[in-house]
């Protein structure tokens, strides 16, 4: 089967390529700029001659249009994961409206199945259940958690139209080779680095990305309609994680302080503000406080029967995670700990 991915040459994007080559298809990447194939995918024993490429933007109609032609399905994972407040309208711009254009254009084009990667903080918040696949797309606050209910609400109305749109649901994705190093991975070097002494209560259910990646690859199977898969693994409090992290690094001093979520909303909010005009990144974000505080719980039941992926031992994610961060640069040798002595 001919593929199309978008946001192939980011984290969930890259890895699920490489799932799908190794399932045997043909994939073709929609990509901003052609440089940033090989550092993407090369890690992941790909060659960019592994891969068709098409030169575009998921907010350009015409180019995807061009990318959606010849293909028999598509992986959108293509979405600007920022809890960085300067990214707003950029986010919106990217994960609502390129949403909508990537699933329509596949829609008109035939394409079975339409996969679309939304996220477990569309259904957020939780209001005291555990998701599901049937739980209602949410209404979260700040920009980047909005704009992946509003894209869910959107590939719902696909859904509720007939197309074949197949939604998976990641919690917080962990794991090794991040092209870019996003949100979730800089998270761990900043607790690696000493940077949160206090930690918001709550927690959120973590996943390793190439579990993420071998979903994508099962669920592609035409003639299945509309489907919805919660992506679930372990869930951790946001102290268990920096304490985990002190375990595989033999680095026992690496603790937090355990604060209530809702203390820490409104300063993290201020600081969201104050990130607005200034240069270098504040690691106080709000979003993340509110998600941590919601500590969803997910039930994976059906992705775990129907399509056989059993999410591997958190341990494994944190450590390839680590020893990744170190091999990059992204932290010292005293901070890796044993995990590279």
């Amino acid at each position: 089967m001919r593929v199309l991915v978008t946001g192939g040459t980011g984290f969930v994007g890259s890895h699920t390529v490489a799932a799908l080559v190794e399932a045997g298809h043909d994939v073709r990447l929609l990509v901003r700029a052609i440089q940033r194939v090989a550092p993407a995918v090369a890690p992941l024993g790909l060659h960019p001659s592994d891969l068709d490429t098409v030169v575009g933007d998921v907010t350009d109609p015409a180019a995807v249009d061009q990318a959606v032609r010849g293909c028999e399905a598509v992986v959108h994972a293509g979405s600007v994961f920022s809890l960085d407040s300067r990214d707003a309208r950029r986010i919106r711009q990217v994960n609502v409206r390129g949403t909508d254009l990537v699933l329509g254009a596949a829609h008109r084009a035939g394409l079975d199945p339409i996969v679309y990667v939304s996220s477990i903080v569309a259904l957020l918040p939780p209001n005291g259940q555990t998701l599901t696949r049937d739980s209602p797309a949410g209404h979260p606050p700040g920009p980047y958690l909005s704009s992946k209910a509003e894209a869910e609400r959107v590939a719902r109305r696909y859904q509720g139209a007939g197309a074949p749109v197949v939604i998976t649901y990641p919690g917080a994705v962990y794991g090794p080779h991040d092209p870019h190093l996003g949100d979730g991975l800089r998270v761990l070097r900043n607790i690696l680095k000493g940077r949160y002494p206090i930690a918001p209560s709550g927690g959120f259910v973590v996943v390793d990305v190439r579990d993420v990646a071998k979903v994508h690859a099962a669920v592609l199977e035409p003639g299945r309609g509309p489907r919805r898969y919660l992506v679930g693994g372990a869930f951790l409090g946001f102290a268990a994680v920096v304490g985990r992290l002190g375990a595989v690094t033999g680095r026992r001093r690496l603790r937090a302080v355990t604060v209530p979520a809702a203390m820490l909303l409104p300063p993290a909010r201020a600081v969201g503000l104050i990130q607005r005009i200034v240069p270098v990144h504040i690691p106080f974000e709000f979003e993340g406080a509110y998600s941590c505080g919601c500590a969803a719980r997910t039930d994976d039941t059906r992705t775990r029967t129907e399509l056989g992926v059993v999410p591997r031992d958190i341990q494994v994610t944190l450590v390839d995670s680590v020893r990744w961060l170190f091999d990059q640069g992204h932290i010292s040798r005293r901070q890796a700990g044993q995990l590279v002595t």
